[in-house]
């Protein structure tokens, strides 16, 4: 009868510790899925300001008292220093790529004379064009906050003379545009997602 009880015992505890792990493995899983309609606004933000990687080919508009600019860009970013950009428009600068690994900059397209390009094109080869660039910059800035308005979570920081806003989409968690207000050059920057696949450490 003893043993029994024991056998019981055993199973029962073998059980309990079966859908223990489960829980804890569901739990844990469930952690590393993929944005989606059933996220919270939080749980987004938290897996914008912990991307890894990214792709995306964005549209840039410059707007200033000079000139304005518009050019479309394919970047690649890879957690911590890596990334890259290449200018698929306008067509004069076109395969013009810039690519940063820590302190290294290499710039590629031996045909033009690229000095005359960032003139025309200043903020061609800046990082303020990066997603990872607000990223840093909003861990960094103790008053930067976001809201959650018509679906859509906005994310705001200042620093000095530059104001960036990032706004989500809240349905698949993916970055639409990014608005920066350079204040003392009276200059704005409008960049839109048209495509952009994320891979974060939340």
């Amino acid at each position: 009868m003893k043993k029994k009880n024991i056998l019981v015992l055993f199973v029962i505890l073998l059980f309990i510790g079966i859908i223990t792990f489960f829980t804890f493995f569901h739990t844990k899983t469930a952690k590393n899925l993929k944005i989606g309609n059933t996220s919270s606004s939080q749980e987004i933000v938290d897996y914008i300001l912990n991307i890894s990687s990214y792709e995306a080919v964005i549209e840039v508009d410059v707007e200033s008292n000079k000139n304005n600019n518009h050019y479309v860009i394919k970047q690649q970013y890879k957690n911590p220093d890596m990334s890259s950009q290449e200018v698929l428009e306008p067509s004069n600068i076109e395969g013009v790529k810039i690519v940063k690994n820590g302190n290294q900059l290499k710039m590629e397209n031996t045909k033009l004379n690229l000095s005359s390009v960032f003139e025309n094109y200043e903020y061609v080869a800046d990082n303020i064009l990066d997603l990872s660039y607000f990223i840093k910059d909003y861990q960094s800035d103790e008053k930067a906050n976001w809201k959650e308005e018509n679906n859509q979570i906005i994310m705001t920081t200042k620093k000095e003379q530059e104001e960036k806003t990032l706004t989500i989409d809240k349905s698949n968690g993916k970055p639409k545009k990014i608005e920066v207000k350079k204040i003392n050059k009276n200059t704005k920057i409008y960049i839109l997602y048209n495509e952009v696949n994320l891979n974060s450490l939340k």
